[in-house]
Protein backbone atom coordinates (compact mmCIF):
# COMPACT_ATOMS: atom_id res chain seq x y z
CA UNK A 1 0.00 0.00 0.00
CA UNK A 2 1.46 3.41 -0.62
CA UNK A 3 0.14 7.33 -0.58
CA UNK A 4 0.95 9.37 -3.41
CA UNK A 5 0.69 13.23 -2.79
CA UNK A 6 -0.42 15.27 -5.93
CA UNK A 7 0.35 19.18 -5.59
CA UNK A 8 -1.73 21.52 -7.93
CA UNK A 9 -1.07 25.14 -8.03
CA UNK A 10 -2.78 27.75 -10.37
CA UNK A 11 0.51 28.81 -13.08
CA UNK A 12 2.64 31.45 -12.38
CA UNK A 13 1.23 33.54 -14.60
CA UNK A 14 -2.12 32.99 -13.06
CA UNK A 15 -3.71 35.64 -10.66
CA UNK A 16 -4.40 34.26 -7.78
CA UNK A 17 -7.16 36.45 -6.11
CA UNK A 18 -7.76 33.69 -3.50
CA UNK A 19 -3.81 34.13 -2.37
CA UNK A 20 -4.09 37.82 -2.71
CA UNK A 21 -6.96 37.88 0.06
CA UNK A 22 -4.80 35.72 2.31
CA UNK A 23 -1.64 38.07 1.87
CA UNK A 24 -3.83 41.23 2.46
CA UNK A 25 -5.68 39.27 5.57
CA UNK A 26 -2.36 38.27 7.11
CA UNK A 27 -1.13 42.18 8.32
CA UNK A 28 -4.59 42.75 9.87
CA UNK A 29 -3.98 39.27 11.88
CA UNK A 30 -0.87 40.06 13.21
CA UNK A 31 1.46 38.17 10.64
CA UNK A 32 4.39 40.26 9.23
CA UNK A 33 6.77 39.51 6.82
CA UNK A 34 5.05 38.17 4.01
CA UNK A 35 5.50 38.83 0.24
CA UNK A 36 3.25 36.84 -1.48
CA UNK A 37 0.65 34.06 -0.91
CA UNK A 38 -0.62 31.14 -3.60
CA UNK A 39 -3.25 28.58 -2.82
CA UNK A 40 -3.54 25.58 -4.26
CA UNK A 41 -5.24 22.32 -3.39
CA UNK A 42 -3.69 18.59 -2.52
CA UNK A 43 -4.82 15.51 -2.89
CA UNK A 44 -3.81 11.75 -1.20
CA UNK A 45 -4.03 9.02 -3.14
CA UNK A 46 -4.40 5.91 -1.67
CA UNK A 47 -2.87 2.92 -3.97
CA UNK A 48 -3.74 -0.63 -3.10
CA UNK A 49 -0.45 -1.66 -4.22
CA UNK A 50 3.17 -0.43 -4.27
CA UNK A 51 3.95 2.85 -6.39
CA UNK A 52 5.50 1.65 -9.35
CA UNK A 53 5.81 3.26 -12.52
CA UNK A 54 2.38 1.65 -13.95
CA UNK A 55 1.07 3.25 -10.46
CA UNK A 56 2.01 6.72 -11.03
CA UNK A 57 1.29 6.80 -14.84
CA UNK A 58 -1.85 6.63 -13.45
CA UNK A 59 -1.85 8.67 -10.96
CA UNK A 60 -0.53 11.59 -13.55
CA UNK A 61 -3.47 10.18 -15.74
CA UNK A 62 -6.00 11.13 -12.87
CA UNK A 63 -4.28 14.79 -11.96
CA UNK A 64 -4.26 15.54 -15.84
CA UNK A 65 -7.97 14.59 -16.87
CA UNK A 66 -9.55 15.31 -13.20
CA UNK A 67 -7.53 16.68 -10.38
CA UNK A 68 -6.32 19.62 -12.59
CA UNK A 69 -7.53 22.08 -15.11
CA UNK A 70 -3.56 21.71 -16.90
CA UNK A 71 -5.15 25.03 -18.53
CA UNK A 72 -4.12 26.97 -15.32
CA UNK A 73 -2.81 24.97 -12.85
CA UNK A 74 0.24 22.54 -12.65
CA UNK A 75 0.64 19.62 -10.32
CA UNK A 76 3.17 17.92 -9.03
CA UNK A 77 3.13 13.64 -8.03
CA UNK A 78 5.34 12.34 -5.07
CA UNK A 79 4.89 9.51 -3.12
CA UNK A 80 4.87 9.74 0.10
CA UNK A 81 7.28 7.71 2.52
Amino acid sequence: MARVIVDVMLKPEILDPQGQAIARALPRLGFSGVSDVRQGKRFEVELDGPADEAALSDVRKMAETLLANTVIEDFTIHVES
